[in-house]
């Protein structure tokens, strides 16, 4: 163990810069957990601010050229012991004949894609390349008065016409191989790579994966092949990194008559409809036999100029080559993939792309909401009002074409009829219960209008293959547009049916670790949501194939959810972790606990606890508004305020903007005498807020600088947010803009909801099991109260877990300063303050819980002093 410390500490990273130490420690522990392989997760946390992106990207790809080199010389090694009773000279005359056809291979490829770089280096600049996604609704060239389009096709036309993707996996291949479909994925001779191990990265947004995709151009790393090799070489060069980003067809689609559909379902249908062998309209932009040489050209220039989404696009269409699938062609030669979340989470989407994490690396970034995103890739939801527009589509459709519906296409839209009308049926009884949510029976659901007498697998294929949702939907919106003579609306509406589709796909693959939820959200409407209670089955085929899985986020803590829910059966030594201290020095970061507005020992000072049961009263309400503002006298230039929820902070703005009897002027006026002062609203412009936050902020400095001026001088501006809205993940609040942060109160899920309710009995239910099954001999009592704490430290973490994300939003690089204040006696206690990450406990004032608003007062305008001077100087 001590001797692969060593080494590790010998490794270069290539860190295109002088690394931090808790860079260092970053990529040795990726490293080691890539090097360990067999099914190794890491869950690491590095802080914002600290180069995570480039850490992970130094170790990852360092790890993989050195990975290369070795399974050279492994092959090499395995070689020469297959001919080990051969002559010497026999031996010496294949190896040498090996090395150097590998070493041809890889010149000529990269000597390929050089050429590339420097004629890419010739043009415009990155730029000018760019193009908005929404230039994707570009005018139609397709003759939308052909009903034709809409009309189902009969059994046999049915028949011949489907599509490959129905086939089961194994199917498709066996068609491959014997030459059949419209793409084949047969790489010609020149191509590597196909069976050397890859990076599959993602992350939540496609402007993290495009910032990701910045971050790697940066570095440089040595060639894949040994130096034994390239000896004779002198003027080799670093070799390019290979990376491909995949995206869906909404974003990468260039036929402007399939693009123009808008939703990425009905894309999904139209394009593949236009593959069928019956399809009067081919798309000339899919991959063929015809345009192979413009596929190879898309390959090796995507390969060359490690290019984003934007970049894909734009190469499609100039090679007049679909990107959605010509990409493919490149991920054989690639050495990192990126991704969004719902292409690699899902199976059936990882399936549909051809993706293989058999004995490959899976890097998932901002892994902090790793939970939630897999629920949310396999959540579907529908509402009374789309059933309704569903049954109204429906009926119009078979007015035009019932007579010319036969056979199962008959039998199809009527079954389909009927689930509309019994789901609709069902739900409008709802309407009339008290509760305006709970949870729904699915056996109940099923049985109205008898749905559960109907094959819901057969019909769910039925409208997958004849692209009944597509169909209708486009049938209707081309009759609607033509009565208003508007040919713009042509699918603008929304895909009803295939929102009816994703919840049947849901309803027919119910388990112990799904639920169906109503919720009543309007007086005539209410919604059947689907909820994935637990990702360990979704997840477990990610980290059951791949040779290694890192979780990466800014705020990973606490760490128990990610081992406990998402790989419960892998044993400790499979599992690594680390939470990395900031790149700040710790004069950089005051945090301090307020647990009541005057000291411990004070019998008259109120104590600040933000518990459901207690935080609507007006007393530490007012108390609340005095702390904050005394903290905007003291903190200069932008302080964000985070509050449990949008409701309460509705609560205490309207406390505040009340005067009481001692004193006049109301807190919200005083307030904004102090700061400028912003609010976030449920449902409004983040961006717009922002903004204008952040113009004030800029404003202020100017007008401080301008001696001349009469307009009356604040101190900066105070932004009121939420935990878990839109300013509380993703936004940069560094330097002037976020010189405090403030947390008011722990924000709870609501435990009374049905699916937090339904969340809890299941984690209760399953820990249950386990403890059982693990410790056969325990009290039921005993068992019963470890299941409870169970449930009980998902539950907290969960709140934790929004929390520290908040908080994240304050250090954003290493010169950076800020103030956190936690504002609850409950931050004060052990439990709490165990699942802070590690460099905030490290700089919580001691003893700051019992030292009340006075003595948080001198400590804020010493540390805010000190910066001053700091930085004068």
């Amino acid at each position: 163990m001590d001797e692969a410390i060593e080494e590790l500490g010998k490794i270069d990273f290539h860190h295109p810069y002088t690394p931090y130490g808790v860079q260092e420690q970053f990529m040795k522990t990726v490293y080691e957990v890539l090097q360990q392989g067999g099914g190794q997760v890491g869950i690491l946390e590095s802080p914002t601010g600290t180069g995570k992106s480039l850490s992970l990207i130094c170790a990852a790809l360092t790890w993989l050229r050195n990975h290369k080199r070795s399974e050279f010389e492994s092959f090499v090694a395995e070689a020469a012991n297959e001919l080990k009773n051969e002559p010497d000279w026999i031996v010496d005359r294949m190896l040498k004949r090996k090395r150097e056809e590998i070493l041809k291979q890889w010149e000529e490829r990269e000597a390929r894609l050089k050429k590339i770089r420097a004629k890419e280096k010739l043009m415009e600049g990155r730029g000018t390349k760019r193009r908005r996604l929404e230039e994707n609704n570009s005018e139609r060239n397709e003759d939308a008065d052909d009903e034709d389009e809409w009309l189902l096709k009969d059994d046999d036309a049915l028949l011949d016409s489907d599509n490959s993707s129905s086939f089961s996996k194994e199917t498709r291949n066996l068609m491959e191989k014997l030459g059949f479909g419209a793409l084949q994925a047969k790489q010609d001779d020149e191509d590597m790579g196909e069976n050397e191990v890859k990076v599959y990265y993602t992350s939540r947004t496609h402007s993290q994966l495009a910032q990701f995709i910045s971050e790697l151009r940066r570095p440089a790393f040595p060639a894949s092949l040994p130096d034994s090799l390239l000896k004779n070489n002198p003027n080799t060069e670093p070799e390019g990194v290979k990376h491909i980003p995949l995206s869906s067809r909404q974003r990468l689609c260039i036929n402007p008559s399939v693009s123009r559909l808008g939703s990425l379902p009905t894309i999904n249908d139209r394009c593949t409809e236009l593959q069928k062998p019956t399809s009067k309209d081919k798309c000339q932009f899919v991959p063929n036999a015809d345009n192979l040489g413009l596929t190879h050209q898309f390959r090796d220039n995507a390969l060359a100029i490690l290019p984003d989404i934007e970049d894909l696009f734009a190469l499609g269409k100039k090679l007049q080559v679909c990107p959605y699938y010509a990409s493919r062609a490149a991920v054989s030669g690639a050495e990192i993939i990126t991704l969004p979340y719902p292409l690699l989470l899902q199976k059936a989407a990882r399936d549909a792309l051809g993706i293989k994490l058999d004995g490959n690396v899976v890097i998932i970034d901002e892994a902090h909401n790793i939970m939630d995103a897999v629920a949310n890739v396999y959540a579907s939801e529908i509402s009374l009002g789309e059933l309704k527009r569903a049954r109204q589509m429906l009926g119009a459709y078979v007015g035009k074409f019932g007579k010319k519906l036969k056979g199962e296409n008959r039998v199809m839209v009527a079954q389909v009829a009927r689930v509309v009308d019994g789901l609709s049926d069902w739900l409008g009884g709802t309407l009339k219960l008290k509760n305006e949510h709970g949870t729904a029976d699915p056996n109940a659901l099923l049985r109205s209008k008898s749905i559960d007498q109907i094959n819901i697998y057969k019909l769910i294929q039925y409208i997958q293959d004849s692209k009944l949702a597509y169909k209708i939907e486009g049938y209707v919106a081309q009759a609607e547009s033509q009565d208003t003579n508007d040919t713009s609306t042509i699918f603008s509406s929304t895909p009803v049916l295939h929102t009816l589709l994703s919840f049947l796909i849901s309803l027919n693959n119910l388990s112990s670790e799904g639920r169906i939820f109503y919720h009543r959200i309007s007086p005539e409407d209410v919604k059947l949501s689907y909820l994935l209670l637990s990702p360990t089955h979704a997840f477990s085929s990610i980290v059951s194939s791949a040779r290694a899985v890192i979780l990466a986020g800014g705020t990973m803590s606490p760490f128990e959810d990610y081992t406990a829910h998402l790989f419960p059966d892998l044993t400790e030594n499979k599992v690594t972790t680390l939470s990395c201290g900031h790149v700040i020095p710790p004069t950089n970061l005051c945090v301090w606990t307020l647990a009541s507005s005057g000291p411990k020992n004070d019998n008259k000072s109120a104590e600040f606890e933000f518990s459901f049961q207690k935080r609507s009263d007006k007393s530490m309400i007012q108390d609340l508004g005095i702390a904050i503002l005394n903290l905007c006298t003291v903190v200069p230039d932008g302080v964000v305020v985070f509050f449990p929820s949008y409701g309460y902070l509705d609560q205490v703005v309207n406390t505040w903007s009340v005067p009481s009897a001692d004193q006049p002027k109301a807190l919200w006026e005083k307030l904004q005498m102090k700061k400028a002062v912003f609010r976030e609203t449920k449902g409004g412009s983040s961006d717009e807020v922002l903004g204008q936050y952040n113009e004030a902020i800029l404003e202020d400095k100017g007008r401080m600088n301008d001696k001349s001026s009469s307009t009356p001088r604040r101190n900066g501006a105070l932004l009121l947010s939420v935990v878990g809205g839109k300013m509380s993940e993703g936004i940069n609040f560094s330097d002037r803009l976020g010189r405090c942060v403030v947390i008011v109160g722990l924000p709870y899920p609501n435990i009374n909801s049905p699916d937090w309710k339904a969340r809890i009995e299941y984690i209760e239910s399953t820990a249950l099991e386990h403890l059982k099954a693990t410790h056969p001999s325990m009290p039921q009592s005993e068992a019963l109260a470890g299941a409870k704490q169970t449930a009980r430290e998902f539950y907290e973490n969960a709140c934790m877990r929004a929390v520290n994300q908040s908080i994240g939003r304050a250090i954003r690089h290493r010169n950076d300063y800020a103030a956190i204040v936690l504002v609850d006696r409950r931050f004060a206690t052990n439990r709490i303050r165990g699942k802070l990450p590690h460099w905030i406990r490290g700089s919580i004032v001691e003893e700051s819980e019992n030292r009340g608003l006075g003595q948080m007062m001198g400590k804020l305008s010493g540390f805010f002093r000190s910066k001053r001077l700091s930085t004068s100087t």
